[in-house]
């Protein structure tokens, strides 16, 4: 999982080398904490949010299996 959300923000970033994933693990909980280089951030999170929030359907969709909750922080 915190490889697919790698490779969706390195598709979308100028600066694929300052991509990078934290994974925090609570009881029924995993957040992904995104970062990105501070000029990359409006790309990631889109007009509106609308990619932030397609990011994350994604990601809970393929997570579906784990039988836990996910979800994604962005932090530039």
């Amino acid at each position: 999982m915190e490889q697919l959300v790698i490779v969706i923000a390195k598709a979308l970033v100028d600066h694929p080398e300052d991509v990078s994933v934290n994974v925090v693990e609570k009881e029924n909980l995993i957040v992904y904490e995104l970062s990105v280089h501070p000029d990359d951030a409006g790309k990631v999170i889109g007009k509106q949010g609308r990619i932030a929030k397609a990011l994350r359907t994604v990601v809970t969709s393929a997570a579906v299996k784990t039988h836990k909750r996910v979800t994604v922080d962005i932090m530039s």
